[in-house]
């Protein structure tokens, strides 16, 4: 009885389908503005951040703005989903994570549209897209986790499974592997999104586009 209790207390937000959902289609889009868009990370910032810092220092000023402007999109994208969140938390027609996704799909079927001359405001809004979903979606199954980069999960996952392995405690290893999963979930979007953008070119991010409809859809039906 505990745990159906527990269980029904989980939002469609944080169920495990749905964060695989986000976290296959963040996989999927920083390959995609890697192979696509010149070399360019849409969520993993870490790494933008390195690459603009050796631009930087070696006087290459005009290709460490290309690893600049997606972190500041990034940043302002978190800002604008922690509006919405503040903004629609009491709104009943529709639940503000579901504005935050449908923004997110309809950005990512305008970059489809976009030619490759346009790389850099295409990986900037790409990474805009990407920081609404990483601030909306913070948890699985009540554990905190984010859907778009793995470095969070890889240290949760293996503290985690530490825990079990020191205590036997199957809650700590029922969490380890939601997080090992997510990681495993993302890196086959990653995959995926680096061989569809290589095949099909600046039109692959559309595949994202249905992936979050998907989820959007599921939101939409649980909440009935």
């Amino acid at each position: 009885m505990e745990t159906l209790s527990r269980h029904a207390k989980i939002q469609t937000s944080e169920t495990f389908l749905l964060s695989a959902i986000l976290a296959l289609s963040g996989g999927f889009q920083d390959a995609y503005t890697y192979n696509v868009r010149n070399g360019v990370f849409s969520n993993a910032q870490t790494g933008n951040v390195v690459l603009m810092s050796q631009h930087l220092m070696e006087g290459n000023w005009m290709r460490a703005l290309h690893y600049l402007f997606p972190v500041l999109a990034f940043a302002f994208g978190v800002l604008v989903a922690e509006r919405i969140g503040h903004t629609y938390k009491n709104a009943r027609k529709i639940h503000w994570r579901q504005i935050v996704v449908l923004i997110e799909i309809l950005i990512l079927l305008a970059v489809g549209f976009m030619p490759q001359k346009f790389n850099m405001a295409a990986t900037m809004l790409v990474s805009f897209a990407c920081a609404m979903q990483v601030q909306t979606f913070r948890k699985v199954n009540g554990y905190g986790y984010a859907s778009t980069m793995c470095i969070g999960n890889l240290r949760s996952g293996t503290e985690s499974l530490s825990v079990y392995i020191r205590e036997h405690q199957k809650g700590a290893l029922r969490k380890a592997l939601h997080y090992y999963g997510i990681i495993l979930i993302f890196a086959v979007g990653a995959g995926a999104g680096g061989i569809c953008s290589m095949q099909i070119g600046v039109h692959a991010i559309w595949i994202s586009c249905v992936l979050l409809l998907a989820g959007c859809l599921l939101m939409i039906k649980e909440e009935r």
